[in-house]
């Protein structure tokens, strides 16, 4: 169940993959899970719980957000100490003047760009992945 740590076949083998949807982040005003909300991605931080959800699960709970996401996987397994592929997939899609939040999943490394770029994200990455082979 090891993840791969050589950045050149981390990056060649990323396969970006653009999850279907809109995906926001969002503060929980409580402690308490609102009914109907299923987070992708949970952040407990001193100012409160982060939450990366569906759009349309903030919308029904009636959380704030202000940033709308599209949400790629790279389903390359990487190791969770394997140096480099973070950076290397910021720099591409900085050059593209795309905005990244990164979280790493135990297998796959999962990225939040801006909703209306995100297909152009995927042909970034994908590129850097062609010229990495």
């Amino acid at each position: 169940m090891t993840g791969e740590r050589d950045l050149r076949t981390l990056l060649h083998g990323m396969r970006p993959e653009l999850n279907p949807g809109r995906y926001v982040f969002t503060v929980l005003p409580g402690a308490e899970m609102p009914t109907g909300v299923a987070p992708v991605v949970t952040v407990a931080e001193r100012e409160g719980l982060t939450l990366v959800v569906p759009e349309a699960q903030a919308l029904a709970a009636g959380l704030p957000y202000d940033f709308v996401a599209g949400w790629i996987t790279l389903r390359v397994h990487s190791a969770l100490d394997a140096v480099g592929l973070t950076a290397a997939v910021s720099l591409a899609l900085t050059d593209a003047a795309i905005s990244c939040n990164v979280i790493a999943g135990f297998h796959h490394d999962h990225l939040f760009v801006p909703h209306a770029r995100a297909d152009e994200a995927v042909r970034v990455l994908e590129a850097l992945a062609a010229e990495s082979g």
